[in-house]
């Protein structure tokens, strides 16, 4: 089901059962954009006033909260979630699984492996001199690897990677990698003791 409201633009592939709501905008071209498709998955549920770019290919049984922001050249897997007024850059590979909560922030060149979950209000970073001359060449992505959760409020800064199953606790400033399995907190965040499930 497509609302009325919605505007869906040429090169769009939508999937069986997808519903799309009021005011949404799927496939906004994007500055050198030639003949990028973008493919919405079956039984894909695009809330309210969410915007999708184009040349984004999105798995089965994705969902947005209202007013989610899709950037152009996306690799979106299964059974991904994206919250409300969160907003994904371009060039970024999500994984089957993924949960995102509401008011993110993922920048270019994010990779998000299966499963991992993004509480509300974490921001992932990708400059490290922002305003530098040349800081669009030296964009440095953040990897958060399988599994691991990311608490609500959290900053990650560029190049960091968050190993498998780790855990970063609420509100911390994550400025350097962790380890598979670990719990780290604080900002500096610093790891504080191991998983133990």
């Amino acid at each position: 089901m497509i609302s009325k409201t919605a505007i869906i633009y040429p090169n769009v592939i939508i999937g069986n059962n997808v519903i799309i709501e009021d005011y949404c905008i799927i496939g906004i071209p994007f500055k050198g954009m030639k003949d990028e498709k973008t493919v919405i998955g079956d039984g894909s549920l695009i809330r309210a006033g969410t915007h999708i770019y184009a040349g984004n290919t999105i798995g089965i049984n994705f969902q947005t909260g209202n007013k989610a922001n899709v950037r152009e050249l996306n690799e979106i897997g299964d059974d991904v979630s994206i919250g409300t007024l969160s907003v994904l850059e371009h060039h970024i590979s999500i994984q089957d699984g993924v949960r995102i909560h509401s008011q993110v922030f993922i920048p270019e060149y994010t990779i998000l492996e299966k499963f991992c979950w993004l509480g509300p209000n974490v921001v992932l970073t990708n400059a490290s001199y922002p305003k530098h001359p040349k800081v669009k060449d030296n964009l440095n992505g953040v990897l958060i690897r399988m599994n691991a959760k990311i608490g609500a409020n959290s900053t990650i800064l560029p190049g960091v990677v968050i190993g498998k199953g780790a855990l970063i606790g609420a509100g911390s400033v994550v400025t350097r990698d962790i380890i598979d399995n670990k719990i780290a907190v604080g900002n500096p965040a610093a790891v504080i003791r191991d998983i133990d499930y």
